[in-house]
């Protein structure tokens, strides 16, 4: 009964409508609308471009929606002449509007950038009597006007497809005082969907929302590999600043570059080297500790200017312009005070820098340093620097929520104090994912001064309807947990970190309570409404994201903390089969379909799930049977100098005194104050996720040192006993009573290896009935640390 009140109490307050008013409104609004009954016309050139031809459409089509009545367009200049002398509401539309009002252009002077690099994207909302002049700068920003004042009308478009639609029925229609005119400071602004995801109204999406697309910025992609063919030992390997390799690849672009035409010059996916004299001594200015080698920003941004500066003497009228990519091992700036050639413009793509974070927190080092490095690359590119983003679909992932407005809300106050020309986002959609991640980057990206708590009031209202209450706990709840983390990481290793049972508890209960309110609109003989359905439609998309996150988890816990394979393979089997839902209901809720990639290994859900089908046989006697399972908690100590074999670490008693008075005392947060002494760490979950951080923030590089004891059974030591670390980072030395008895060696890059992350240890006539002392030191030299899976002891069985 309590639901049900709720319900019907919220679908009455859900169903009020007011006049929805464009501009201040006052005694002498204009009426556009009354009653359903439209009074107003819309007037576009009949020589209208594309685009603005379509903001008028799209202007009658949702006025439509919202009155149920459509206005009529007018398009021919008889009608025109006789619509612009008649009484009436007018709609006045583009290069028309223009025309008719010349002083737009002078309001629209006053806020376009000023000396842009490749474009500037206006608009301008007046209201004269009863004429209202919509229009823009260029034949695009024409469909943006048109956007804005749909959107003071309350329109709006989360989501690509119908899907992320909210119109408004609004029977009034009015127009009050209205004087409006704004420019993006941004140039770019935009996404793109890779890896064949499905682009299903990304087009609609992105026009209106005011993002303006690439276009304008030269190609950036990788290309250089083809230009530099021949020289040197291959693609990632060549004499870079030799200027003989300027004048070779000069003389590969300078066709296009003579007729104008754009092109990249960007490095190949990979990390460049180089034995050449000069390249050596300047790729020794700076170590890239992101990437463990050598910088090779100096020699290759050498290389570009060299480059640039043959084809600018030659051809000194073309206007071609030519991209590259800061990316790789040239992602950090270079240490010589540069400048690049007036026709370089370049995208930088921090790829691995903490995409959780925003610059100005201070629990991410990481994204700190890339404020400095986007401040530095913008002085040297002059203004000519775009940012090549990596939306959170873009990683490695498990289609659970993963937002990214709280730190590009900070972000994109540095973008655009940097000056830099914009940011081009990379994303797969996935929706499921990103939810609406697009979105509030393309408001903050036309405005950096939205306030995104605003946007999100908004968003609970018009998206969920009646439901606003709990999916607003909902979604709060999500972002808190993604906002607090100390996690600067990413894909999937950090879910079990934010996803806590306790998060889960909380999504379970208000998911519930949407449900229940959504259900209420089901009364016998009544038609649900065009926005109604839609409620419908997004609770029961809530519901397959939560019993995707919620079953995700669930598999992760069976295998990491339990042990529990079959657990996890039912579970993990169970929730793909809920993703498949997801994917039915539309296609851009996740990419797997499109992109066949998921086949190709461990690294993605099905391979993580094969991953546990493939240790169980260690565990249920086929393969092997189960000894026993390793303490959840192991004793751990920091060694920073890799002091740790002379201190005892392998073989000493442990001291947990100063760990038995304080660690109730300590949030995960805290332990990077942590003393040098022991104390104690779960094994399933990386150690950084836990608190495992120096005293700055950084994330821990140095030796992890795990203990435990083992007291073992005398019939557990018989036979081929094998210890399997089912979920291990890092290079190690496993020590069984004092002694080293294996080493396992791992790439310093902990994306360059399998993805399973598994050791399986032959401990067969080592062990001895009783206690015996099990060391494990990783060597962590880049992000993830230790042990993530709870590892086990087997006696392995004949075939």
């Amino acid at each position: 009964m309590k639901f049900f009140m709720a319900s019907l109490l919220a679908l009455f307050f859900h169903s009020i409508t007011f006049a929805a008013t464009a501009g201040r409104s006052s005694s002498k609004d204009l009426v556009v609308a009354s009653d359903g009954r439209v009074q107003a016309v819309v007037l576009v050139a009949p020589d209208a471009s594309v685009n603005e031809a379509l903001a008028a459409k799209d202007l009658v089509k949702y006025v439509g929606m919202m009155c149920g009545q459509a206005p009529t367009l007018i398009d021919t200049e008889t009608e025109i002449k006789s619509a612009m002398a008649g009484k009436g509401p007018k709609l006045i539309l583009g290069e028309l509007a223009l025309r008719s009002k010349p002083t737009l252009r002078v309001s629209l002077e006053g806020v376009l950038k000023k000396k842009p690099h490749l474009r500037t994207d206006g608009i301008v909302l007046l209201r004269d009597g009863d004429k209202v002049y919509i229009a823009g700068n260029n034949d695009l920003a024409h469909y943006f006007a048109v956007a804005e004042l749909l959107r003071r009308w309350g329109c709006r478009w989360y989501i690509p497809t119908d899907f992320g639609e909210c119109v408004p029925d609004e029977r009034d229609l009015k127009i009050g005082d209205l004087d409006f005119a704004f420019s993006s400071p941004f140039e770019i602004r935009s996404y793109w969907i890779s890896w064949v995801g499905d682009n299903s109204g990304r087009k609609e999406f992105q026009m209106r929302n005011m993002m303006s697309g690439r276009g304008d910025l030269p190609p950036t992609g990788h290309a250089l590999g083809k230009y530099t063919k021949g020289l040197g030992k291959g693609t990632f390997n060549f004499p870079i600043t030799d200027p003989k390799t300027a004048e070779y690849v000069a003389g590969k672009v300078e066709s296009m570059y003579a007729s104008s035409k754009s092109f990249s010059l960007g490095m190949e996916d990979g990390s460049y080297d180089s034995a050449y004299p000069g390249d050596q001594k300047l790729m020794k200015l700076q170590w890239d500790k992101y990437f463990l080698r050598w910088s090779v920003t100096d020699p290759m941004l050498e290389l570009y200017n060299n480059v640039a500066s043959v084809l600018q003497k030659k051809h000194p009228e073309s206007k071609a312009k030519i991209g590259f990519l800061a990316y790789a091992n040239m992602t950090i700036p270079p240490v010589r005070d540069m400048v690049a050639e007036r026709s370089l413009f370049a995208e930088l793509a921090p790829i691995d820098i903490d995409p959780i974070h925003g610059m100005d927190d201070h629990q991410s080092p990481p994204r700190q340093e890339y404020r400095d490095m986007m401040y530095k690359w913008a002085k040297v590119m002059q203004g000519r620097l775009c940012i090549y983003d990596y939306d959170q679909g873009m990683l490695v992932w498990r289609d659970i929520p993963n937002p990214s407005h709280q730190s590009f809300a900070q972000d994109v106050q540095h973008y655009r104090k940097a000056g830099i020309l914009g940011v081009n986002t990379e994303s797969r959609n996935a929706i499921a994912t990103t939810f609406i991640n697009l979105y509030l980057r393309s408001r903050l990206l036309w405005n950096p001064d939205e306030d995104v708590d605003v946007l999100l009031d908004d968003f609970y209202s018009k998206f969920f309807g009646p439901a606003e209450k709990p999916m607003r706990a909902y979604w709060s709840t999500i972002f808190k947990a993604w906002a607090e983390t100390i996690c600067t990481e990413h894909e999937y290793f950090v879910a079990p970190s934010i996803y806590t049972a306790k998060v889960l508890a909380v999504l379970k209960t208000n998911l519930l309570e949407a449900e229940q309110i959504i259900n209420g609109l089901n009364i016998q003989g009544r038609v649900l409404t065009r926005n109604e359905k839609l409620y419908v439609e997004r609770i029961r998309f809530m519901r397959y994201s939560y019993d995707v996150t919620a079953g995700y988890l669930s598999m992760v816990r069976a295998a990491a903390t339990e042990c529990d394979y079959a657990g996890a393979v039912a579970a993990g089997k169970k929730t793909l089969a809920v993703r498949e839902k997801l994917t039915d209901m539309n296609g851009i809720f996740t990419t797997y379909r499109n992109y066949k990639v998921e086949h190709r290994g461990y690294a993605w859900w099905p391979g993580e799930v094969r991953q546990y089908e493939e240790l169980l046989p260690f565990t249920n006697g086929e393969k092997g049977k189960l000894v026993a399972k390793l303490p959840l908690e192991w004793d751990f100590h920091r060694d920073a100098d890799h002091k740790g074999i002379a201190r005892g670490f392998a073989s000493k008693p442990v001291d947990l005194t100063f760990w038995k008075a304080n660690h109730t005392k300590l949030t995960p947060a805290e332990r990077k104050d942590y003393p040098n002494e022991w104390e104690r760490l779960r094994v399933d979950l990386y150690a950084q996720a836990q608190g495992i951080l120096h005293p700055d923030y950084q994330s821990y590089v140095g030796d992890l040192w795990y203990r435990t004891d083992l007291d073992l059974k005398p019939e557990q030591t018989v036979g081929k006993v094998h210890l399997r670390f089912p979920g291990l980072f890092n290079e190690c030395r496993l020590y069984l009573n004092g002694k080293e008895v294996a080493i396992r060696k791992q790439g310093k890059l902990w994306w360059l290896n399998d993805y399973r992350f598994e050791w399986d240890v032959d401990l067969t006539g080592k062990l001895k009935s009783g206690k015996n002392v099990l060391a494990l030191v990783c060597k962590c030299e880049h992000h993830f640390g230790g042990m993530f899976r709870r590892p086990f002891l087997y006696r392995s069985v004949a075939k």
